[in-house]
């Protein structure tokens, strides 16, 4: 499959393309026709040298120059137009697949996934804007030249096509040894991102136990192998570019001393023997640029095709046909079991989630209550059972509309550099910021931070204790007007006093009438569950 019949806006740009193409070489060869015929009038007829006589082929000649640049112009900004939204269609693709897989699936492809969507697409713009209309010239412009000069010396053109496949033979084998080049830089340039992603991550645990520098001979050693292969590259591109240009000046070369020679013997006239020569040039020209711009379109090449294998191993996400449920919400666990990896976690869960109620998820660690609330948010698919929401599999559910309904704070919360406010509203507009920073213990710690709400945070919540974070995430959760709530382990790091606090809010909303599923432990949480669930054994407990 070809990047033009992958995306809509490439089958157009190719369209506009080879449009402009096919006005380019109908230009060039009428520009170089009249120009000889021009050049050969003024040395063969003395009388006729005067510049009113040749005024009108010269305003000929402006005038397909001028149609040829506007024509190259246009081709070079529908290039760069159809370049931009094929990219981004590519990256749309690859994040709606890759977004849409289960956490654990996730993990597995998230940094190639990382380097095609910030750096390895982004190489296809010089293939979209520079190889792809070189393609098209060659194909255009080259035959027609060819017939061209066949139409005034057929001579010429037979030599033409004899130096001619050497072009493309050359490619060819240029072209074998840049591919293996192109894949093993973005390798390199993949596993030197993702180092470099989880050495960052990871600083302040370093910094900690005193390894920080530990790290960076490995960084050194994969940064010079990038390099290395970088510039193996870019080596081959110039000495390829030397050959093909010398190709192509032998090639003109020929033909000029094959219509010298004639023209001293009185073999050819001199308006075919110009043509011929002005035209020489036109035949090679394409090729040449094909072969300059073959390198730099290789490492987008390169990532098209991992961006199309992506595609093709993750599945497509459904778009869900079923009514999203409104204001009460009824979640059914029906004989429920996801694979993970040490079996099934959890196994065979029979279970239900009313409104108006909390239900706490209890059990042993690793016994999958996590994972439950991961398959009610249609993340995590089902190995075998289903989850219902008011009677609709979730995964026929809208996936965006139904994640709009629910709050979920997972056992660590989602940060993000910004402000305190910004994250809070990550999710969408709180209704009453300062009621639900009250229920969540949130507005001690806005008393202490130097820009209340403005305080800026960086990424996962530097700046912030552990506790701190969790109230930000409950604030959040509580704040939400979302009629289902899935709270993974609330009250972690929390005192006890501010664990009353948030408890309480939690059975504030459901007697609201929200769906409350709750994770926990502690005999606390337990305390205000109108039902406790018990994941990984045959205990259902109701109160």
């Amino acid at each position: 499959m070809t990047p033009a019949t992958y995306s809509p806006a490439m089958r157009r740009h190719i369209a506009a393309s080879v449009g402009c193409g096919t006005v380019i070489a109908a230009s060039a060869i009428a520009g170089a026709v009249t120009l000889a015929h021009v050049v050969a009038g003024i040395v063969t007829d003395p009388p006729s040298r005067t510049l009113d006589h040749w005024w009108p082929a010269m305003a000929l000649l402006s005038a397909l120059w001028l149609v040829r640049a506007a024509a190259q112009w246009a081709q070079a900004r529908l290039s760069q137009h159809g370049a931009t939204a094929t990219i981004a269609e590519l990256n749309r693709d690859v994040l709606a697949r890759v977004t849409a897989l289960p956490p654990r699936r996730l993990a597995e492809v998230r940094d190639d996934a990382a380097v095609l969507v910030t750096h390895g697409l982004d190489g296809l713009r010089p293939y979209f804007t520079r190889f792809l209309p070189a393609v098209v010239l060659a194909a255009i412009v080259t035959p027609a030249a060819v017939v061209a000069i066949a139409w005034y010396d057929l001579q010429s053109a037979v030599i033409v096509l004899v130096a001619l496949p050497l072009i493309p033979l050359f490619m060819v084998l240029i072209g074998l040894v840049t591919r293996d080049r192109s894949a093993a830089s973005l390798a390199a340039m993949g596993t030197l991102q993702s180092r470099l992603l989880d050495l960052v991550a990871g600083i302040p645990t370093l910094r900690a136990l005193s390894r920080a520098d530990g790290p960076a001979v490995r960084i050194a050693e994969l940064g010079d192998a990038h390099r290395r292969s970088a510039l193996a590259t870019l080596r081959i591109a110039f000495l390829s570019s030397l050959v093909l240009e010398l190709l192509a000046t032998l090639g003109v070369a020929l033909v000029a001393v094959s219509v010298g020679l004639r023209l001293v013997f009185g073999e050819v006239a001199l308006a075919d023997a110009l043509t011929a020569l002005v035209l020489a040039p036109e035949v090679f020209w394409p090729l040449r640029r094909v072969g300059t711009e073959f390198h730099a379109a290789q490492d987008g090449k390169t990532a098209l095709e991992r961006a199309r294998a992506l595609l093709a191993e993750l599945p497509q996400p459904s778009a869900g046909d079923c009514t999203v449920p409104g204001a009460a919400v009824h979640v059914r666990l029906d004989d429920l079991s996801v694979a993970g990896r040490d079996g099934l976690a959890p196994h065979g869960l029979d279970a239900d989630l009313p409104p108006a109620a909390v239900t706490v998820l209890a059990g042993p660690n690793g016994a999958g209550k996590s994972t439950v609330l991961q398959a009610i948010l249609g993340l995590t698919p089902p190995t075998s059972g289903r989850v219902l929401i008011d009677g609709c599999d979730v995964t026929t559910l809208d996936r965006a509309a139904w994640w709009a309904r629910v709050a979920w704070l997972a056992q660590r919360p989602v940060l993000i550099p910004g402000t305190i406010r910004e994250n809070l509203e990550l999710f969408g507009p709180l209704e009453d910021i300062a009621s639900a920073c009250a229920a969540s213990g949130f507005d001690e710690v806005l008393a202490e931070l130097p820009d209340g709400l403005d305080t800026p945070v960086g990424r996962n919540g530097v700046g912030l204790s552990l506790g701190q974070r969790q109230r930000l995430g409950l604030t959040r959760a509580l704040g939400s007007s979302a009629p289902v709530l899935l709270l993974d382990e609330p009250t972690s790091h929390l005192d006890a006093a501010c664990e009353a606090r948030v408890l309480a809010a939690i059975v504030d909303r459901a007697r609201a009438g929200a769906t409350v599923v709750v994770v926990g432990h502690r005999d606390e949480v337990k305390a205000i569950g109108d039902h406790v669930v018990q994941v990984g054994g045959e205990v259902l407990v109701h109160h």
